[in-house]
């Protein structure tokens, strides 16, 4: 083993590393939880926010003490990227590499996100979604552009989907042999179709807007799920992707404590 990856298998290692990344995957699995919970009360008519990270993650300050907590989920956060960085090092192949990386990029751009929900700064997600969408349309070649953005989410969505429906998602959880096992596979099940579902439902949009050269329908995850409520039989479906995103949390959350951190 090279020095750098010798090093960062040696801090991979420190259990006070470990104890942080777990608190980060912890973190993502409640952010899930309250879009699945935003999303039920969008279905029952309710509002409820924004249906999306930042809507979540502005429930949190809305609580007794949620600002504490909020500065807890940026902490893990941060030190799961930093785990994700670990991981890609120590990893063997450039595939392996390449995705614990994108990894570390996303668990980034959230915290970022955290940070500017937690200092007042956050805009809405899904008109910040929509912006950006406007700025691809104004460039040539921009519907070519949104068009793959939008079929790149579908690709992930179907991904996702395949990973719940073949349970391909389990190669990496590395449960130990106890009850909380099939628990998590479970729920890891209907929480990835779930969100694949929602993914695809998002990267269709994407694709529409750009078909119609129109930002305003290619919006993010809240855009797309409020949009459910539109069409016929769409409440039942936002209620069944609802569900599935708070078992998808709900994964993560038991998988943060129930499973053993990967080993270099």
């Amino acid at each position: 083993m090279a020095g750098p990856s010798r090093t960062a298998a040696r801090v991979e290692r420190q259990p006070a590393v470990r104890a942080l990344a777990r608190v980060g995957l912890f973190a993502i699995g409640v952010l899930h939880i309250l879009i699945g919970i935003i999303a039920l009360s969008v279905a029952a008519g309710a509002g409820g926010g924004s249906a999306d990270q930042t809507g979540a993650l502005q429930a949190v300050t809305k609580v007794p003490g949620g600002l504490f907590v909020l500065w807890a989920v940026i902490v893990g956060l941060v030190f799961l990227a930093l785990w994700q960085i670990l991981q890609a090092v120590t990893a063997h192949r450039p595939a392996e590499k390449a995705v614990e990386v994108a990894k570390c990029v996303l668990y980034a751009a959230l915290a970022l996100i955290a940070v500017s929900v937690a200092s007042g700064t956050s805009h809405s997600s899904s008109s910040q979604d929509k912006s950006a969408s406007a700025k691809l349309l104004s460039v040539p070649g921009g519907v070519f552009l949104l068009a793959a953005v939008g079929i790149a989410i579908v690709v992930t969505g179907i991904v996702f989907i395949r990973n719940g429906a073949t349970h391909r998602f389990e190669r990496d959880l590395r449960l130990p042999p106890n009850r909380l096992a099939g628990v998590t596979t479970t729920l890891g099940r209907v929480g990835y179709i779930a969100k694949g579902v929602a993914l695809i439902i998002v990267g269709g949009l994407v694709v529409w807007g750009a078909v119609a050269s129109d930002p305003s329908k290619a919006g993010g995850l809240d855009s797309s799920l409020k949009e459910l409520t539109r069409v016929p039989f769409g409440v039942v479906l936002l209620i069944l992707i609802a569900l599935g995103l708070i078992a998808y949390g709900a994964f993560w959350c038991v998988r943060a404590f129930a499973s053993r951190l990967s080993e270099p």
